[in-house]
């Protein structure tokens, strides 16, 4: 049923089964009922999550004294809770919003739930030229541009060879899947004849951790996000003409290839500057969209819903990461890849018994 086929209501809201009608003038949105809920839902979750991470910790703070410290009333732990945890909260959860947008776009262009930024090579791309960076004698300032450039390279050399069809599904898949082997042999190629110190900073970059990071990286993706916003508005309405073939989609006038394209650049995009930010850490963006997608009980992965599922994920991860083995502190993408290797097997094991 189209937007077009319902009468419009004096409030500007029509109805559908589960779902709401919004307009606004000529334009109209369907918002799914059960994606607000899961939103909303996902939205405690994170405020606990966040609430729990600023009190764990030496020395332990009580929630009530986290909430008044955030709300500027002043207590003896303003300087534990605002100056050391709280910059690292916060690029967590922006870190993994980032990666579910990230993941959400390019799922749904490759039309495969095992499709992500650590799975079609732009991880790859970014910890190849992080790499080089470390190993080579460059200032630590210089790492994090160096790996932004590398993924968008790595994802442009995708694009290129996913492209010569309209950036068809498979095609897509298998020119990342490649791209990121040849990617991965050479980064271990470059550390195999490094300095063994320098060796171990880019192993420990390429693990993906948020320790010794703050406010500035957090920065940097949260004005991608803000800088992608329209374009991302534009996205969470594109993406529900993903899931049409090409020739049932050029009959109700879509340019399917042109979509797909500007989708998977999004992705792309998002995915290099949180790469760029905090390293690789894997699986978030594997993860979140195709849990968001189950929750809701939609077609696709909801947009909003896998951000808050993704910055959830790399939040617990992170606190999981840090008190587990107190005081030593594990990377955030060993986490990660424990909860998301586990979950790759399911996917692939619920694929063959599919087939």
């Amino acid at each position: 049923m189209t937007a077009t086929s319902l009468s419009p209501t004096r409030r500007g809201v029509g109805h559908l089964p589960g779902r709401w009608l919004l307009r606004a003038g000529p334009v109209s949105v369907q918002v799914r009922r059960r994606s607000v809920g899961v939103a909303a839902v996902l939205t405690v979750l994170l405020a606990a999550a966040g609430v729990l991470s600023l009190s764990l910790g030496t020395p332990y703070v009580a929630p009530a004294d986290v909430l008044r410290a955030l709300s500027g009333a002043g207590t003896p732990y303003d300087l534990v809770v605002l100056d050391l945890r709280l910059p690292r909260l916060v690029l967590a959860a922006v870190a993994g919003a980032a990666f579910g947008v990230a993941g959400t776009l390019i799922q749904s262009v490759a039309r495969n739930p095992l499709a992500s930024p650590d799975v079609i090579g732009i991880t790859q791309g970014a910890g190849l030229a992080a790499t080089v960076a470390l190993t080579g004698g460059a200032a630590a300032v210089l790492v994090a541009p160096a790996a932004l450039v590398g993924a968008l390279l790595a994802a442009a050399l995708v694009l290129a060879l996913g492209a010569r069809h309209g950036l068809a599904a498979q095609r897509f898949v298998l020119a990342g899947v490649a791209v990121a082997f040849a990617l991965r042999a050479l980064t271990e190629v470059v550390m195999l004849t490094a300095d063994p110190i320098d060796g171990l900073r880019a192993q420990l970059w390429l693990i993906g951790t948020l320790a010794g990071k703050g406010w500035s990286e957090a920065a940097w993706i949260a004005l991608t996000l803000a800088a992608l916003l329209p374009v991302l508005a534009w996205a969470g309405w594109a993406l529900n003409s993903t899931a049409l073939d090409d020739d049932t989609a050029r009959g109700v006038g879509l340019r399917p290839a042109a979509r797909r394209v500007g989708l998977a650049a999004t992705g792309v995009v998002a995915a290099a500057s949180v790469t760029a930010q905090v390293g690789a850490v894997d699986f978030v963006a594997l993860v979140a969209p195709q849990v968001a997608r189950r929750l809701v009980r939609a077609e696709r992965p909801p947009l909003l819903c896998a951000a808050l599922l993704g910055a959830l994920l790399l939040v617990l991860a992170d606190l999981a990461g840090r008190r587990l083995f107190a005081p030593t502190q594990l990377p955030a993408g060993v986490l990660t890849a424990a909860i998301g290797g586990p979950y790759l097997m399911f996917l692939l094991l619920r694929a063959r018994r599919r087939s």
